[in-house]
């Protein structure tokens, strides 16, 4: 199986290496418009050589992109002119558009989207990392739009990464993705700038900041590069969700304005129900990566 990575940083870097060390790719070929990230990733050890696109595809049996979803948009109908029996995927986080921009594809079949729900605020191959995705959850979108030898390849390819998939319509993994990841970057990002602007004027501000601003702002160190694209692709769910998000910091708002503490307790213990969620999804991660283990030793 050769393998090729469109995309060296975190999330194709982490990809390529644990494909490699786990014995699902027996060599990997990446590819990266940065020659300092292409350097890096082949000094890593993260790809076994570095080749232009078009010689990359026609060496491949699978083609993986880890591009932003910005950049992918725009190279995958090309990938899909130059692929013969190679089997496309990615692993960006908006899926809608994409599909669309090949829906009529001749080749459409041997295309299967993805997205891996793992990641970290880092980027660059150095940011790439063996264990990444172990015990997340990984989507496949309109598995039956894809052949289903690809589908069961790509699925192969997350079970080795000991990830649980999870199949799913485009319109819908869009729409559940604004509440779980993008409304948290924008959060993130929103009070970053909240304090950023504050701290022009109180330098000390800072120093009183501990472990839970430093986990709740973690996601604004993210690159705009990344989320910009991400944002504008996925507007239609984002401008919703903000919204929503927008009257539940109203209504906190108003309660402690109104010194409401019996209803600023109600809004508190009904989000403390978070725990159980959380709770139920670190299980399962276990779960996850247990299965996995089992299978590869059988």
């Amino acid at each position: 199986m050769i393998v090729s990575v469109i995309g060296l940083g975190l999330i194709g870097g982490s990809i390529a290496l644990d494909l490699k060390q786990r014995g699902f790719a027996d060599k990997v070929i990446g590819v990266d418009n940065n020659p300092m990230h292409a350097h890096q990733a082949k000094k890593l050890g993260i790809a076994d050589e570095i080749q232009d696109l078009k010689t990359a595809i026609e060496s491949s049996h699978l083609v993986i992109l880890a591009i932003p979803v910005s950049a992918c948009i725009k190279s995958l109908p090309q990938i899909m002119d130059l692929v013969d029996q190679q089997i496309v995927t990615d692993l960006g986080s908006t899926k809608e558009q994409l599909i669309e921009s090949i829906a009529n594809h001749p080749k459409r079949k041997q295309y299967v989207p993805a997205h891996p729900m793992a990641g970290t605020e880092f980027s660059g191959p150095q940011a790439a990392h063996s264990g990444l995705f172990d015990g997340k959850c990984s989507i496949i979108c309109n598995p039956e739009d894809s052949d289903k030898e690809a589908v069961n390849m790509i699925s192969d390819m997350f079970h080795t990464l000991q990830m649980r998939c999870v199949y799913m319509d485009a319109e819908v993994h869009d729409r559940q993705t604004a509440y779980v990841s993008h409304l948290s970057h924008i959060s993130a990002f929103a009070l970053s700038l909240t304090v950023l602007q504050k701290e022009k004027k109180d330098k000390h501000i800072f120093e009183l900041a501990s472990g839970g601003f430093d986990s709740t702002v973690r996601l604004a160190k993210s690159s705009a590069e990344m989320w910009t694209p991400i944002f504008h692709q996925n507007k239609k769910n984002i401008g919703k969700v903000l919204q929503k998000y927008i009257d539940t910091l109203q209504q906190f708002k108003d309660r402690i304005e109104n010194d409401d503490l019996e209803g600023v307790d109600d809004l508190i213990n009904e989000a403390n129900d978070i725990r159980r969620v959380l709770d139920e999804k670190e299980r399962n991660e276990a779960e996850t990566i247990k299965n996995a283990k089992r299978i590869r030793r059988a």
